[in-house]
């Protein structure tokens, strides 16, 4: 059980939602949910917001990022099985909840694949939110809707997408990563997802 689901620790997080670290992101998220009919989380401030220098990206919010069902927030202290990998995988790497910053290939809620045109309208929000990090070394993409937005991102702003010292690509933190009958090639992703956050790990290394 991660900690959104302690009353304490989600209240600490709602008091903190605009939190000077945490306060340019939330207000692009308030944008942005007043410029369409969708709705989008905010990022918790026990993340790095503006001073993370590791952004992660997903593919879209899950259910317990929905307020009242869960906590209101992208955090990797969500109740729930794919923030417990995510936070493991951090661990392991020593990479702390305040290195990093999360976000979404498409960044409002619809806990479905997104389809082509809605990744295309996730890159608007992704480069404003780079433009948001100047001490961004790494991105870590993580399932294939990552790599899609990353790439269409790549050809409409290149000079945004150079703006990371280091871009990784893996597989999604989610059960569903996983699923094929072959052991082989399961054990082969959970490495490869290993991997890809022991190398941002050392790139934040002094």
């Amino acid at each position: 059980m991660r900690r959104m689901a302690e009353a304490s620790f989600r209240l600490e997080q709602e008091q903190g939602r605009y939190a000077p670290h945490v306060r340019p992101v939330n207000e692009l998220v308030d944008e942005l949910c007043r410029s369409g009919d969708a709705w989008m989380p905010h990022v918790a401030p026990v993340h790095g917001g503006v001073k993370a220098r590791v952004l992660t990206v997903l593919r879209d919010p899950g259910p317990k990022t929905q307020v009242g069902v869960g906590s209101g927030f992208l955090c990797v202290e969500n109740d729930d099985p794919t923030a417990q990998t995510q936070m493991e995988l951090m661990a392991e790497a020593g990479v702390a909840a305040g290195d990093v910053t999360p976000w979404n290939a498409y960044p409002w809620y619809i806990n479905a694949a997104p389809r082509a045109a809605q990744l295309e309208a996730g890159v608007e929000p992704l480069r404003r939110l780079l433009l948001l990090l100047p001490r961004l070394v790494a991105v870590l993409l993580q399932g294939n809707e990552a790599h899609s937005s990353w790439d269409r991102l790549t050809k409409r702003h290149p000079d945004v997408a150079r703006r990371p010292q280091l871009v990784v690509r893996t597989f999604h933190p989610s059960r569903g990563a996983l699923h094929t009958p072959d052991p082989d090639i399961r054990a082969a992703r959970v490495a490869h997802r290993r991997d890809a956050w022991l190398e941002v790990g050392r790139a934040l290394a002094p």
